[in-house]
């Protein structure tokens, strides 16, 4: 092998990492960006939730959707003291591959907006920002759900029905840490 050939490899072995490393994909935006969209001008504080197993049970019961896990990162804002949202962060698999949704609440539990965090599934099963939008303003309620309430994405089943699934257990997940439902 040649000098300039030798030469090239480490070049052409670190283009094919860069090429092969997951990359951002349009729609997707960081936590920081999604809270202080949510937030803007609140002053921000993250925590983790670590449900017991009663509370598991009442939050799988009030959203009639299964649970992912019992451990859930939680923000809550203030402005000038006062509670202005809580966010959680839940993550699961859409159809094959993970996807992390940061789900805002107006302080009555309302849904406030849903951003994408994290998407490694292709491109073409993302869930457009406007569908996203039909969240908004949302309480947990029986038609809370794909082909309900909320429209499906066209060819992206698996994701719409991810995301309809996220946002009822975190409303459920809210309620029963605010009280607001049995097990709280």
């Amino acid at each position: 092998m040649s000098g300039s050939v030798r030469a090239l490899a480490p070049v052409a072995a670190a283009l094919l990492l860069v090429a092969a490393a997951p990359r951002a994909q349009e729609g997707v935006i960081t936590r920081a960006e999604a809270l202080a969209l949510a937030y803007p001008d609140a002053t921000v504080k993250r925590d983790r939730v670590i449900l017991t197993s009663e509370q598991m049970v009442a939050v799988a019961s009030v959203a009639r959707v299964g649970m992912q896990g019992r451990i859930f990162p939680r923000y809550i804002a203030r402005r000038d003291g006062v509670v202005v949202g809580r966010a959680y962060i839940d993550t699961h698999i859409a159809k094959t591959e993970r996807q992390s949704l940061l789900i805002s609440l107006h302080p009555d539990g309302r849904v406030k907006r849903v951003d994408v965090t994290v998407f490694f599934e292709p491109a073409q099963y993302m869930a457009p920002s406007e569908w996203l939008r039909q969240f908004d303003g949302q309480v947990l309620h029986e038609e809370l759900a794909v082909r309900r309430g909320i429209r499906p994405i066209a060819g992206a089943s698996f994701t719409g029905r991810a995301i309809g699934t996220a946002v009822r257990r975190v409303l459920a997940l809210d309620k029963v840490l605010e009280g607001r439902a049995p097990g709280g």
